[in-house]
């Protein structure tokens, strides 16, 4: 997620300002600026904490890729940090004692975005946009107002899926990474965790 307020004209190189001290809400750098994300709200958390530990139970064990949230990404000239960022396994960076390393310095392999309100929309699709021109091959824009999950893949057109289908069109599970194709996940059933009788 990212918010265009608070923006300062940029003075500082890549290098410099990976070598500033981290904020919170953390800060972006891209096309000349620097971006504090906004605080999280109480949707935006739950959503992002249950979908990491939702692919986490599926990927983890089978050591298919790891779900990071508010991950640095830094790749591209510019320093992002998605919500999730999902990383396949292979593409982990690992220290020599093999923990698992702080910098990570490419793109996820799916990136996971979810708006906040008054969060300008073409401001995050961007952000997605640029990951897959860099090698994402999945992305998932999320907004828990309207109950929408609007899907991107590299090369193809974006696709829509809506917590209660339009009239005569047909509910799809949300397209997943490879590896995950058995999941069948539904917006309906994400935004489900939203309610309170979720279990």
């Amino acid at each position: 997620m990212v918010t265009t307020t608070d923006q300062q004209p940029q003075t500082l190189s890549l290098e410099e300002f990976l070598q500033q001290q981290e904020t919170k809400p953390a800060t972006e750098f891209f096309y000349g600026n620097l971006t504090q994300k906004p605080m999280p709200t109480g949707k935006h958390s739950r959503l992002q904490s249950r979908l990491a530990r939702e692919i986490d139970q599926r990927t983890e064990e089978s050591e298919i890729a790891l779900a990071l949230t508010e991950l640095r990404c830094t790749f591209g000239g510019r320093s992002l940090v998605p919500d999730i960022a999902v990383i396949r396994w292979e593409n982990l960076p690992w220290d020599e004692d093999e923990t698992i390393g702080d910098r990570f310095e490419q793109c996820p392999d799916w990136v996971i975005e979810i708006l906040s309100p008054q969060q300008p929309q073409h401001l995050v699709m961007e952000k997605i946009l640029f990951c897959l021109q860099h090698g994402t091959m999945l992305g998932w824009l999320i907004d828990p107002y309207v109950e929408s999950v609007t899907v991107f893949k590299k090369d193809q057109a974006p696709t829509l899926h809506l917590s209660t289908p339009l009239p005569d069109t047909q509910d799809l599970a949300l397209p997943m990474l490879d590896g995950l194709e058995d999941w069948q996940l539904y917006a309906k059933d994400l935004f489900g965790w939203l309610k309170r009788s979720t279990r």
